[in-house]
């Protein structure tokens, strides 16, 4: 019933979206709508902790996001410098696709943190906040691959198989009307998953700063890995393995090893320190008996005293 009922997902007709005179590329809005949701649940999330507010998370966003475009688009020219080597006028080509996600975060994430510092919000904490943004707008820029029509996997014959134009596959391998796997939908649902279980374990297990960044890494690397495993598009092997099922073994056993070591070395949680102009009265720090004591004394004081107090 569900084969018949779903079939196969079809092919996107469109991909930009044309608004009087500008066009939308929807790959990069895709994108762009990926990054809204992140900054906003980082944002949240300092607010959360009271480490900072969702101006900080916009100020961090603007630079970090593009130094992460800058990363991963060098990342993947140089995965795939045969792609650029005769053309180099395509390297900033970001809109037809082509963007690595290990790269993006080899150079996002450094900003950001740096950035965070540099706005008195602690490096381990502002990671901790970004844990979960981070899959969560990978979750929606996913889907920019497929308006592309790109990164699918090999064929299937699965009612949720995806139709893939011919021009954007080697006819001459694959029949005409072949359905491929969806490999982003399945990594965007892995990752939408990813950050709704992040925020599930710092809710029920608060732990230390920068413990759950290094979760979302482990956790990446582990859905990246069968995903990756999936696909079709060219890319360079090793041993077997496509370059970039390396690059997320790298980030499980990475991962794995630094978690081990701050879970013996735990980061303390940060000290907000309150502003001299909102140091607490008295009455907000002694008890209101004790409060009450205080200025009995002060009365009986007065009355022995010939009703004035002493100088």
């Amino acid at each position: 019933m569900l084969a018949s009922t779903l079939a196969s997902i079809p092919s996107p007709s469109f991909n930009t979206i044309d608004i009087g005179p500008l066009s939308l590329n929807l790959y990069g809005l895709m994108i762009a709508l990926g990054v809204v949701a992140a900054v906003w649940l980082f944002g949240r999330r300092l607010e959360e902790r009271e480490i900072g507010t969702r101006d900080d998370a916009s100020s961090i966003a603007i630079w970090a996001v593009i130094a992460g475009v800058i990363g991963a688009r060098l990342y993947h020219v140089a995965t795939d410098w045969d792609l650029f080597a005769d053309d180099l006028g395509r390297i900033p080509q970001i809109w037809k696709g082509g963007l690595g996600i290990p790269g993006g975060l080899l150079l996002g994430i450094p900003v950001g943190l740096y950035l965070a510092k540099k706005r008195g919000i602690p490096m381990a904490a502002a990671a901790t906040c970004a844990a979960p943004a981070i899959p969560l707008a990978q979750a929606i820029g996913r889907w920019g691959n497929y308006f592309n029509q790109e990164l699918f996997g090999r064929p299937t014959d699965l009612p949720w198989g995806l139709e893939i134009d011919p021009i954007h596959f080697d006819t001459t391998v694959y029949a005409v009307g072949t359905t491929f796997h969806p490999t982003f939908l399945y990594e965007s649902l892995w990752s939408f998953g990813l950050c709704l279980l992040l925020i599930w374990i710092d809710k029920r297990f608060r732990p230390a700063p920068g413990q759950l960044f290094v979760m979302y890494i482990i956790g990446y690397g582990i859905g990246r890995f069968w995903v990756e495993g999936m696909r079709i598009d060219r890319a360079d092997e090793l041993a077997g393995l496509r370059w970039n099922q390396w690059v997320a073994v790298m980030a499980v056993v990475g991962g794995g090893l630094v978690l081990a070591w701050m879970r013996r070395h735990p980061s303390p949680e940060p000290i907000i320190e309150m502003p001299l102009d909102e140091e607490p009265g008295l009455d907000e720090v002694l008890p209101e008996h004790l409060l009450a004591e205080d200025l009995l004394a002060d009365d009986n004081d007065v009355e022995r005293s010939g009703g004035e107090s002493s100088a």
